[in-house]
């Protein structure tokens, strides 16, 4: 019998930012298909606790509790095959207007979402590379792609504070993507494989000025629901994405289409 390209049972897979919005369904919708997770996050005791699963609060800007938690998961599960960093985070002072943005929280923003991707990536490089076998894949955002609209913001709120995206948060998810195609060029020789997945809006806290703007924007007519991102990503990490890498695969309901 021919394998499912598709089937990921048995591999073992480290996820970032394990305790959001979106983490918490990556890491249903792997352990779903028979994967073995190892959630890391600040804080991950409000993770469904599963056999499979090990989970670790790690600070993810420091090297050495980030290799201490690889080697651990090594020594759990026997192996690692996929990297699904989807950390992001915000800062006092996130919704400021461009012009009054503090320093201090720019150099924040761009911490969380794309200076967190370094340690672990540094960590697991070198053994991608030994076993010449790998799958990393990075949560951007269709902010790093196309500038925000700025019009559907206007009486939007986000569980009940007004809200925009800022340029700090656009930079950092530019920059991921840019680290995608760099290490995509540079780990291939390798066999591993470097990825990006960018979801469009997904349906959360916002209110429903916010839901009725942006779905007005998209040619599916709403915004995405949290699950709808588990597909592509398992796809991504998959055999069948074989010949993938570099790749930024955009999930957007249509919104880059027009």
């Amino acid at each position: 019998m021919k394998k499912n390209p598709v089937a990921l049972a048995g591999k073992t897979v480290v996820l970032t930012g394990a305790n959001g919005i979106l983490g918490r369904r990556y890491a249903r919708a792997y352990l779903d298909a028979g994967v073995n997770v190892v959630a890391l996050d600040l804080k991950v005791d409000a993770l469904k606790k599963h056999p499979r699963l090990w989970a670790a609060a790690v600070d993810l800007t420091d090297r050495a509790s980030v290799s201490a938690a690889f080697s651990a998961a090594l020594k759990r599960f026997g192996r690692i095959d996929g990297l699904h960093h989807n950390c992001a985070g915000k800062a006092d002072g996130f919704f400021d207007a461009f012009e009054d943005y503090r320093l201090d929280t720019w150099r924040s923003v761009l911490s969380s979402n794309i200076e967190t991707a370094l340690p672990l990536t540094q960590v697991a490089v070198p053994y991608f590379k030994k076993r010449k076998a790998g799958s990393i894949l990075f949560t951007a955002s269709i902010y790093g792609v196309v500038g925000a609209d700025q019009r559907i913001y206007e009486g939007s709120s986000y569980e009940g504070r007004p809200i925009n995206t800022p340029a700090a948060y656009a930079a950092a998810k530019g920059a991921l993507l840019a680290v995608v195609r760099h290490l995509a060029a540079e780990l291939g020789a390798f066999g591993v494989r470097v990825n990006a997945i960018t979801p469009g809006g997904v349906e959360s806290g916002q209110n429903e000025t916010f839901k009725k703007k942006y779905s007005a924007r998209i040619p599916l007519g709403r915004m995405a629901r949290a699950d709808e991102m588990t597909g592509p990503a398992l796809f991504i990490l998959s055999d069948a994405a074989g010949y993938m890498t570099g790749h930024n695969l955009v999930v957007d309901g249509g919104l880059t289409a027009w």
